[in-house]
């Protein structure tokens, strides 16, 4: 990951974090307790970012974290009639990229 993007706290999503990282794409995490990082600061897979937690809309129930991955530059030929079918475009599938980096992982 390059960078911590943006951090900031929200009534519905609470305190969230998005870090930068390769191939332009957007780690957005959600509902933490606290943040760690700040504005600009580099980051990588050891670094601790946050702590899960129940803030925004989550308040009171079991702590938990949202996680996605968004790519910068659109994937227009995702798109699809569905209902939110435009958002294919930019919301990519974290199963598939964290799969990835265990099997590289897992190699070393």
């Amino acid at each position: 990951m390059v960078s911590c993007y943006f951090r900031a706290k929200f009534q519905l999503v609470g305190k969230i974090i998005f870090i930068l990282g390769p191939k332009w794409r957007l780690h957005y995490y959600s509902h933490l307790e606290k943040t760690t990082v700040h504005i600009l600061n580099f980051v990588n897979h050891q670094t601790m970012i946050g702590t899960v937690g129940d803030s925004g809309n989550a308040s009171g129930k079991s702590p938990h974290l949202h996680y996605s991955i968004e790519t910068i530059i659109p994937y227009f030929w995702r798109i699809d009639k569905s209902r939110q079918g435009w958002r294919k475009m930019t919301f990519l599938d974290p199963t598939v990229y964290l799969n990835e980096y265990f099997s590289r992982k897992s190699k070393n």
